[in-house]
């Protein structure tokens, strides 16, 4: 009886039919803006300008804003202008940028720690929410594991004693 099981159980894909796989439907992520903000910390330390260094993040990331700020910045607007089409998102790498673009101040340890403080900043919530997380917790599971301990722990031992 379990030979017949196992082999109606082995061939029910076959008597079903082979089904192709669904096919992945690419879609555009946004990168991590640790990531970006690294990515220009290499570029501006391999010599970029800060407007290539915005023209090269804009292509491989594929964001045209940040291609459409170096682009007015090589036109010659002001820095404000300039970031004033782009996402709210890139904000830290714009203030890190703007020391260099305004002062000529060297962007490569502004971008790194811009970096490092999104990432710290990712890493202390996550571990708020996690902590939340614990307290909401607590409840559920004292009233789940309260009544199976007095049942499985003091039931028995109270009938033993009788």
């Amino acid at each position: 009886m379990m030979t017949l099981l196992c082999a109606a159980a082995a061939g029910l894909p076959w008597v079903l039919g082979h089904r192709e796989p669904r096919r992945r439907v690419a879609r555009h992520r946004a990168v991590d803006l640790a990531v970006v903000l690294d990515l220009a910390a290499a570029a501006v330390a391999s010599g970029a300008s800060v407007p290539g260094t915005l023209e090269a993040l804009g292509v491989a990331i594929g964001e045209d804003d940040l291609a459409v700020v170096a682009r007015a910045l090589q036109l010659g607007a002001a820095w404000d202008l300039a970031w004033a089409e782009a996402s709210a998102r890139y904000a830290p790498l714009a203030e890190a940028l703007a020391p260099a673009w305004l002062e000529g101040v060297g962007p490569h340890p502004m971008l790194v720690a811009s970096a490092d403080h999104v990432r710290s900043r990712r890493h202390q919530q996550a571990r708020e929410a996690a902590e939340r997380l614990a307290v909401r917790l607590v409840v559920p599971l004292g009233l789940c594991q309260l009544p199976a301990f007095v049942l499985l722990g003091l039931v028995p031992v109270l009938l033993g004693l009788l």
